[in-house]
């Protein structure tokens, strides 16, 4: 009797921890299969990201987009500085073409248009883009390096106008706040950023014929520890899930 008692006891306890020991396993399955994206992406697109990250997420379990905003530029030098990310969107093909050693083959997923915020309610009676080279105006524009001021001053150099801008920021965001807070009287934004802000600017429209179109490619990053997620990623953005949320927010059609 003891030596019978004795044989059973070890396949008891194999069966009571053989649950215990695949709680384990499936955890640890779990964990491995959670895969988090960090995604650099043109400041113009933060509203829309995050709307498009949380979208993305619900249809793909176990996937989590962190996105870092900033100037296209900026974005550009940290790719270069071997920032860890797995796929960049930037608000020009400049920037992007310029990177190629860096990335998979960029998709362009929208198109932006620019126009003039102005103080809301337009108190300086802004209108147009000759306006803006007025001595009574404080005019805020992107600087040069930033998708959007290259923008800017290509429709301004086409219209013979010139600026004398009280500041330069790095990033389009950055010229709508100074706009917004009141700290200045005008600048040049994307028609997608002002939208966002509409309870506290009021905006001039350019004309086509004056105006500047700005693609926004998207690619995966060669160093991404994740390239399968990326590719698969930058592919979503051009699904009829992606485009709608892109064309709510003012973007158009790529």
């Amino acid at each position: 009797m003891t030596h019978r008692k004795f044989r059973t006891l070890p396949l008891v306890a194999v069966v009571l921890l053989a649950p215990l020991a695949a709680g384990c396993d499936d955890k640890g399955d779990s964990k491995a299969e959670g895969k988090t994206l960090t995604v650099l992406a043109a400041a113009s697109l933060t509203d829309v990201f995050k709307q498009a990250g949380a979208a993305y997420e619900k249809t793909h379990p176990g996937t989590t987009v962190k996105f870092s905003f900033a100037g296209s530029q900026e974005l550009a030098a940290q790719v270069r500085q071997g920032a860890p990310a797995d796929a960049l969107v930037t608000a020009d093909t400049t920037t992007m073409d310029a990177l190629k050693s860096e990335t998979g083959t960029p998709t362009v997923i929208a198109k932006n248009r620019l126009t003039i915020a102005t103080a809301k309610g337009n108190p300086k009676d802004i209108k147009g883009l000759a306006d803006l080279s007025r001595s009574d105006l404080k005019v805020v524009l992107a600087a040069p390096a930033v998708p959007v001021g290259r923008y800017g001053a290509k429709v301004l150099d086409q219209q013979h106008v010139t600026v004398k801008p009280v500041s330069q920021e790095p990033n389009v965001r950055a010229v709508l706040s100074k706009v917004s807070l009141g700290e200045a009287d005008a600048g040049i934004v994307y028609t997608t950023d002002a939208h966002t802000a509409k309870d506290k600017v009021t905006t001039v429209t350019i004309p086509d014929a004056q105006n500047a179109v700005a693609d926004y490619p998207a690619a995966s990053l060669k160093s991404s520890r994740h390239t399968k997620e990326a590719d698969e990623f930058v592919k979503w953005l051009s699904t009829d899930d992606a485009q709608q949320l892109l064309r709510a927010a003012g973007f158009q059609q790529p």
